[in-house]
């Protein structure tokens, strides 16, 4: 049986990578800092890790691995359990 001519793929489909979907690794920012632990207490840190709402940054736009991941969303919870960092607001302004 003869072979049947394929079509060229557009951007845009499935299995075709684009220039967009190429992302470059992201830096680990516990490295960058030249840290290896988290302490609670250190908020200046912590605050790197926040969001400008109060949320924690996740692993993608941060860098870390999942142990690094880990440690920073415990030290935070501490601090903010110490009030030493402010919880997530929900946005409701009156």
């Amino acid at each position: 049986m003869p072979k049947k001519a394929q079509r060229p793929r557009r951007p845009g489909q499935p299995g075709v990578k684009s220039a967009k979907s190429a992302k470059s690794a992201k830096k680990n920012l516990l490295a960058g800092l030249g840290l290896t632990a988290v302490d609670y207490k250190d908020t200046a840190t912590l605050r790197v890790f926040i969001s400008e709402r109060g949320k924690i940054r996740s692993r993608q736009v941060t860098g870390l691995t999942v142990q690094q991941q880990r440690q920073v969303a415990t030290a935070i919870k501490n601090a903010r359990e110490m009030a030493l960092l402010p919880y997530p607001t929900t946005g409701a302004t009156r």
